[in-house]
């Protein structure tokens, strides 16, 4: 019997290169999936499925991920306001490792002795797809046709010409990658330091020029709430992408480190993952006490870079998961935003845990919990370590 071979299939040209390459070059018996963490249709998926046994595989598998994604991943990157560089919500990075899983589970599901992608040798994907078989999977062998052979796009068309594949395969200028945590967006803009993505170069275009605003409800760090009707966060995470992608917002370039020591510069579309971060920021600092929002600050980053670098495996990350679950313990209320061509605004909050209360004072205003005088023997104290410092230092 022939040995098998699990491919993560897009149906792009290079996986779609290496499914007749593993059969005819390697003798395997080609299986593809692909994992859907928000990025496509059911009628994409079929057309997908149809590419992938029209070129030979054995058998094609859709796995929806999409869920798993959002409680193992996403709501951690809500929960810690991640934005790589104060920017990139980890729209692409975040999802890979996800992927990865439900490709493992499917390559032990078809007892397959080998996984292959199509990724080059240029990008993170490889690192983050290899790490998780490394790992968890030793004895499963990885093929990256595409990496290994160095081939260009031409000399792939061609090989799928000789196969009897003569599909369509012209180049699209931008390259999309898609999912629910939002959309990178990379073309010849963003080889160099100074490109600009033109407007057609976004999924979205700006179709609504008027200004509209929103409410998102959270409980326990999730939202939860959209306008006041109660929803699931990924059917909200839907809804709020298509209102507000319809205003051009979420749009910016986030310029990196790669895992692999180069810099990288990427445009990205991610209406839906700002607007939730920058409204449950809010709400945090309503709730939060000073320290809470400061070590959250350190872990939370934290957390983001190695969600990136590929290191969600590393033990540390369940701890700062477990740091982050309890943070969220009163993080419940409702923020308003206003929507608006290219731009949003984070308003105001509501929440019953508020910090902010008229009990102790209101700030330039009044002081209920102490007198003016308090506030000179505090102030007395607190000066006295500087007093002795440059009483001693008096050159400084």
């Amino acid at each position: 019997m022939k040995q098998k071979v699990v491919l993560a299939f897009s149906g792009g040209l290079d996986t779609s290169f290496c499914v007749p390459y593993l059969m005819n070059e390697k003798g395997l018996e080609v299986h593809t999936v692909i994992v859907n963490t928000g990025g496509f249709s059911d009628e994409e998926a079929a057309k997908i499925e149809e590419r992938a046994l029209k070129l030979g595989a054995a058998s094609h598998t859709c796995i929806d991920a999409v869920n798993d994604y959002y409680n193992n991943g996403i709501k951690y990157l809500i929960f810690g306001n991640v934005l790589k560089n104060n920017t990139y919500p980890l729209s692409v990075s975040s999802e890979r490792f996800f992927q990865a899983m439900a490709i493992l589970e499917h390559v032990r599901k078809t007892g397959a002795d080998y996984v292959a992608h199509g990724s080059t040798g240029a990008g993170n994907d490889q690192v983050r797809f290899d790490l998780v078989f490394e790992v968890l999977a030793p004895e499963v062998k990885i093929i990256a046709p595409i990496r290994e052979l160095s081939l260009s796009r031409q000399q792939e068309i061609d090989y799928l010409k000789e196969k009897g594949f003569d599909f369509s395969w012209e180049k699209s200028k931008y390259s999309i990658n898609q999912g629910i945590w939002g959309t990178s967006v990379g073309g010849v803009e963003t080889l160099k330091s100074s490109g600009v993505l033109p407007e057609e170069a976004y999924p979205s275009q700006v179709v609504n020029h008027g200004t509209e605003r929103i409410t998102i409800g959270f409980e326990k760090g999730e939202p939860v709430k959209l306008n006041g009707e109660k929803m699931d966060p990924v059917e909200l995470i839907h809804k709020l992408h298509k209102t507000a992608s319809q205003y051009g917002i979420g749009r910016d370039v986030h310029v990196g480190d790669t895992i692999i020591g180069t810099k990288g510069r990427v445009a990205f579309e991610a209406p839906a993952p700002l607007i939730i971060v920058k409204a449950h920021h809010l709400l945090e600092k309503h709730v939060l006490t000073k320290q809470q929002l400061y070590w959250k600050d350190q872990l939370s980053n934290w957390y983001g870079q190695l969600m990136h670098e590929a290191q969600y495996l590393e033990p540390v990350m369940r701890n700062i998961e477990t740091f982050l679950n309890d943070t969220q313990k009163y993080v419940t209320g409702e923020v308003e935003v206003e929507l608006r061509p290219y731009h949003f605004s984070v308003l105001g909050c509501s929440s019953e845990f508020d910090l902010m209360s008229s009990k102790f004072g209101e700030y330039g205003e009044s002081n209920k919990s102490f007198t003016g005088q308090d506030v000179v023997g505090f102030t007395k104290v607190t000066a006295n370590p500087l007093k002795i410092y440059y009483t001693i230092h008096d050159n400084d």
